[in-house]
């Protein structure tokens, strides 16, 4: 399995060397839950991962993990028929909450002994990857509950990287800030992090059964 993890919206003109390779099903499953609390912005953000995914040589379609929150067993199945998993940017907590109730980390790992299949996202979508949000809430609130989460569901993260991913370090975005606060303090803890500034992607493979 390829990993993709952005700190920011890639562009047509950016396809990173993760995505490149063979398909089989050609098809994205764009993930926009970050943005539940948000949810003025859904319809143009689908619209602008879709084209700029679409120009990377799939065809797109939402995988809204909400769907799946009473019945997480059907998720691997949904999976299968899918050569990328991309989620936004927007509230890491809460998207961190929707994989949690959805058992996507679970899902992904059935996947993992696939070349073809890739997991990525940007801001939000990139830091569930490590392996928890530990300075995160510097950034992000981390009580952040949209209607229909179960309130008692911890936002846990994939696993999929052994280190927090900070995006918008040092970068020109409302963001920036807190960046800064987080980095700070997870290096005062000693705690494994990479700071992600804008523009700048992570591509890596990770092999069955993750890092």
């Amino acid at each position: 399995m390829r990993l993709v993890l952005s700190s920011w919206y890639l562009t047509p003109d950016s396809k990173p060397s993760g995505l490149s390779g063979t398909l089989v099903t050609g098809k994205a499953g764009i993930v926009l839950n970050a943005l539940d609390l948000y949810g003025a912005s859904r319809s143009r953000d689908y619209a602008r991962e879709s084209r700029t995914l679409e120009s990377f040589g799939y065809s797109c379609e939402e995988l809204d993990l909400r769907d799946y929150f009473a019945n997480p067993d059907e998720l691997p199945a949904r999976l299968d028929g899918l050569d990328l998993v991309w989620a936004l940017g927007g509230n890491a907590f809460v998207l961190a909450r929707a994989m949690t109730q959805a058992r996507l980390r679970d899902a992904l790992h059935r996947q993992a002994h696939r070349p073809e299949f890739s997991y990525g996202g940007y801001s939000a979508g990139a830091c569930v990857a490590g392996p928890d949000l530990q300075g995160i809430d510097l950034i992000d609130d981390p009580a952040a509950l949209p209607d229909g989460y179960p309130p008692t569901t911890e936002p846990q993260c994939l696993r999929l990287v052994p280190y927090r991913i900070v995006p918008h370090w040092r970068s020109n975005h409302p963001d920036a800030q807190g960046a800064e606060q987080a980095a700070t303090h997870l290096t005062a803890l000693g705690l494994p992090h990479r700071c992600l500034p804008d523009g700048k992607t992570i591509n890596m493979t990770t092999e069955p059964g993750g890092p």
